[in-house]
């Protein structure tokens, strides 16, 4: 098996190329699983799709032929990625915008990978003071979400093909269409799933592959670095699915306070203390709360907004 007819479909040129189709892109990204492919072709092909422009077909085959490579794990009520390398924005309050939604009885499972660099580590320093456990597999997060309602996955401890392709990044210095592949990934079958975008361009493209793969409720927003966040003190317009068939709404803001979601705070312990209640900060409350009512409201709960003021209100200290 090659990519050579995969690559050739679109590097034909003006007016011979075309996008490839969901089963030619299952196709390529299986032979390319399966180590198949010469490195140059793997390169050739992800470089053609980034000149081209990522088509939601191509996005949901791939995304398919990566699921279908996956060892099993635990289906959780809401699907978490966060895959954004972290470089804009600042605390990571939206993962106790997540706890919060576990706490109202929901199973999260969060998982991903934000690059590498000091920035991109911030998530993953942050999560233990979240209170949220970094899971080895997939055992050990279906434990997680059964004692605490939520777990933490990274992406080299559940997919390590998927991995080695982001980390192509290195010698290209360019995203591919793997960064979004990546959010679009669900590893736990999820019928709900929430997910945020750095450019405004790909909340409509990720609905529209997350339609072909089936997924009942989705909300996609520009946020925090590229992250599920959301800034309350601003208007925003989220695309996605409800039950099945696209939708698209916007939100009015939900604080007068203007306040940059990067206000340059860098320690992690903030977010403990946030929880704790041992620090007050009404805007970064306003974050956790706004970004977890869209959460809820992805999940179908009634009136969110409410049930996020009271979560946060009532939160085991």
């Amino acid at each position: 098996m090659t990519l050579a007819p995969y690559v050739r479909i679109l590097g034909r040129g003006p007016g011979r190329s075309r996008a490839l189709t969901y089963t030619e892109a299952y196709e390529a990204m299986q032979i390319i699983l399966a180590g198949q492919a010469a490195p140059e072709s793997v390169g050739a092909l992800l470089m053609l799709l980034r000149m081209k422009g990522e088509v939601a077909d191509e996005i949901a085959g791939f995304t398919q032929a990566l699921r279908d490579d996956l060892k099993a794990v635990p289906q959780p009520d809401l699907d978490w990625p966060s895959y954004a390398a972290g470089r804009t924005r600042g605390l990571p309050y939206f993962l106790l915008s997540a706890k919060l939604v576990a706490q109202a009885g929901y199973s999260v499972l969060m998982h991903g990978f934000n690059g590498e660099g000091e920035a991109a580590q911030a998530i993953r320093d942050a999560l233990p003071y979240a209170g949220i456990a970094v899971c080895a597999d997939a055992d050990a997060a279906a434990h997680s979400l059964k004692a605490q309602g939520i777990a933490y996955l990274p992406l080299e401890n559940f997919a390590p093909k998927l991995l080695k392709l982001l980390l192509l990044r290195r010698d290209f210095n360019l995203r591919s269409c793997l960064n979004t592949v990546s959010r679009m990934l669900n590893p736990g079958g999820a019928d709900v799933s929430v997910q945020g975008v750095f450019h405004p361009s790909y909340r409509e493209l990720q609905s529209d592959a997350s339609q072909i793969l089936s997924l009942k409720s989705l909300t996609v927003i520009k946020g925090g670095g590229g992250e599920f966040e959301r800034n309350p003190s601003k208007d925003i317009v989220a695309f996605g699915l409800r039950d099945g068939a696209p939708w698209e709404y916007h939100f009015e803001p939900d604080l007068d306070e203007t306040r940059k979601l990067n206000d340059g705070e860098s320690d992690p312990a903030r977010l403990a203390a946030l929880w704790s209640g041992a620090l007050i900060d009404p805007f970064a409350e306003g974050v956790i709360q706004s970004t977890a009512a869209l959460a809820l409201d992805t999940l179908g709960h009634h009136n969110p907004s409410a049930a996020a003021r009271t979560l946060w209100t009532t939160r085991d200290k």
